[in-house]
C-alpha cells in the first residue's frame, strides 16, 4: 500500500481511523447528486463536507487519521490537511478497497469512515474504538441499507466482510453481515449520508444548525 507518511507510530496497537475520499474535482465525486443540484454545487458540497469531516475527526490524538485516496495519483495533490496521513486505496471496487485498507495497516483495530455523513463528529470515533476493544465489528447504519462506518478489531486475524457484496443497494449492510456470521458485532447509531438530491433537502437545515462552517484545509 501507498504511504505518504514521516514515519509510523510506535504503538504495537495503535488506533487507525481511516476516512475513504475522493479527489475532490467535478465528475469525480457526488455524481448523483450532481444530477439534481448541477455539477458546481456538487463539488462544493463535496469539499466542505470532507473538510468539516475531516475537520472534526483528525484532531483526535487518540488515533492516527488517514485520507484513504482515490485515484491513486491524488495522494501527490496539494489539497490535503497535514493533519492525516495519506494512503492509496487501489483498484477493485469498494469492499476490495476498504479490505486492502484493513489488511494493509500496521497491529491495530480500524475505522472506516466515508466523507459525505453531514452529522459525524469524533465521539462516534471514539465510541466505535471503544466497542472495538472488545467486539470484532462495529457498525454504523444508514437508513438507505447501508452503512456510515466499519470497524474491524483485527484480533486474532483480519475478518474479511467485503467479499461479495452489494454496494451502494438496499442489501449492502445484509451482505455484509452475513459475512461476518460467527464474529461479534456491535452498532452505533444510525446516521443519514448524502447521495442525492433529496438527501441533501432532508439533511440540509438540520446540518446546518449541528455542524460549523468546515476549516478552510482545501485553500
Amino acid at each position: 500500500m501507498k504511504e505518504e507518511s514521516a514515519r509510523r507510530s510506535p504503538t504495537a496497537f495503535a488506533r487507525h481511523l481511516v476516512v475513504m475520499a475522493k479527489l475532490p474535482v467535478a465528475g469525480r465525486v457526488k455524481t448523483r447528486l450532481a444530477r439534481g443540484v448541477g455539477v458546481g454545487r456538487a463539488v462544493s458540497f463535496y469539499r466542505a463536507g470532507l473538510a468539516a469531516a475531516l475537520g472534526r475527526v483528525s484532531q483526535a490524538r487518540r488515533w492516527t487519521t488517514y485520507v484513504a485516496v482515490a485515484p491513486d495519483s491524488g495522494i501527490y495533490e496539494p489539497v490535503w490537511p497535514i493533519s492525516c496521513r495519506r494512503i492509496a486505496q487501489g483498484r477493485g471496487d469498494l469492499g476490495q478497497r476498504m479490505q486492502r485498507v484493513m489488511d494493509g495497516l500496521p497491529p491495530g483495530p480500524v475505522v472506516i469512515i466515508g466523507s459525505d455523513v453531514p452529522e459525524i463528529r469524533s465521539e462516534h470515533i471514539a465510541s466505535a474504538f471503544k466497542i472495538l476493544a472488545s467486539a470484532d465489528v462495529v457498525l454504523g447504519p444508514s437508513p438507505d441499507g447501508g452503512y456510515w462506518l466499519v470497524g474491524l478489531r483485527r484480533r486474532p486475524r483480519i475478518a474479511r466482510i467485503f467479499d461479495r457484496v452489494r454496494w451502494s443497494h438496499a442489501e449492502t449492510l445484509s451482505d455484509t453481515l452475513a459475512n461476518a456470521v460467527g464474529l461479534q458485532v456491535c452498532w452505533l447509531e444510525q446516521l443519514d449520508d448524502v447521495d442525492d438530491a433529496d438527501d441533501l433537502a432532508r439533511l440540509s437545515e438540520r446540518a446546518g444548525r449541528r455542524i460549523p462552517s468546515p476549516p478552510n484545509i482545501f485553500s
